[in-house]
C-alpha cells in the first residue's frame, strides 16, 4: 500500500460523513480540518491526490446513494470509508433506526463496484453525555458488520472504536470528542496517527 499512497500520480478518496467531512466543503483545499487534512500534511510532497468525500450526517444509505458521482467518479487508487456513527445516532435523537441488515446492504452497495484497495475505519463511541452507553445495543452490531465485510472483501480494517476507547481510558473520552462523536483535534490526530500506522506501517 505504501507504494501506492506515497506517488502523487494516484487518488486517495476519503467518503464518509462529518467526522471526514469536517469543514472540507468551505475550505479552499476541499480537505476540511479533521483527520483528512493531517494525513494530507503528513504523507508529505510525495502524497497521492487526496478527495475529501464526506458530507456531515450521512449515514451508509446516503453514501452509497452519491457513492458513483462523489467516489468512483475519481477513479481512486484507494478509498477509505468511515461510516455508521449516524446509522445509530438517528435512533436516539430522531427515532428513525437503521437496521444492521440495512447497514450492511447499504455498505456492499460501496465495496462492490469498487476494483481498488480499500480501507474501511470502524465508527466509533466515546461514551461522553448521560445515556450514550446505552447506544451500544446499536452500534456494536454495526461494528460486527463493518469487521465482517473487511475480512470478506479484502480490505485493511483501521480499529478506531477499539484504539480510541483505549486511549480514552487514559486520557478521558472529551478529550478525544466531546460529544463523544465528533473528534476534538486531539481525536482527528489520533485517528490520522492509527490510519497511518495500520495502512502504511502494518
Amino acid at each position: 500500500m505504501t507504494t501506492i499512497l506515497l506517488d502523487p500520480r494516484r487518488t486517495l478518496v476519503f467518503a464518509g460523513d462529518s467526522v471526514t467531512d469536517c469543514g472540507r466543503r468551505t475550505d479552499p483545499d476541499g480537505l476540511g480540518g479533521g483527520y483528512v487534512r493531517t494525513l494530507y500534511d503528513d504523507l508529505g510532497p510525495r502524497r497521492p491526490r487526496i478527495v475529501n468525500a464526506g458530507i456531515s450526517g450521512n449515514r451508509a444509505a446516503d453514501l452509497a446513494a452519491r457513492w458513483s458521482a462523489d467516489v468512483l467518479a475519481h477513479e481512486p487508487s484507494v478509498v477509505s470509508i468511515l461510516i455508521g456513527i449516524n446509522d445509530t445516532w438517528r435512533r436516539y435523537d430522531e427515532d428513525d433506526p437503521t437496521t444492521a441488515e440495512s447497514f450492511e446492504e447499504s455498505y456492499r452497495a460501496m465495496l462492490d463496484p469498487l476494483t481498488c484497495p480499500v480501507v474501511v475505519i470502524e465508527p466509533f463511541l466515546l461514551p461522553v453525555k448521560a445515556g450514550q452507553e446505552a447506544w451500544r445495543e446499536d452500534l456494536d452490531p454495526k461494528l460486527d458488520v463493518v469487521r465482517k465485510l473487511a475480512v470478506e472483501y479484502g480490505a485493511i480494517l483501521v480499529p478506531a472504536d477499539v484504539e480510541l476507547n483505549r486511549q480514552a481510558a487514559a486520557v478521558g473520552a472529551a478529550t478525544l470528542a466531546n460529544d463523544g462523536v465528533h473528534p476534538t483535534a486531539a481525536g482527528h490526530r489520533a485517528i490520522a496517527d492509527l490510519w497511518r500506522r495500520v495502512v502504511l506501517e502494518d
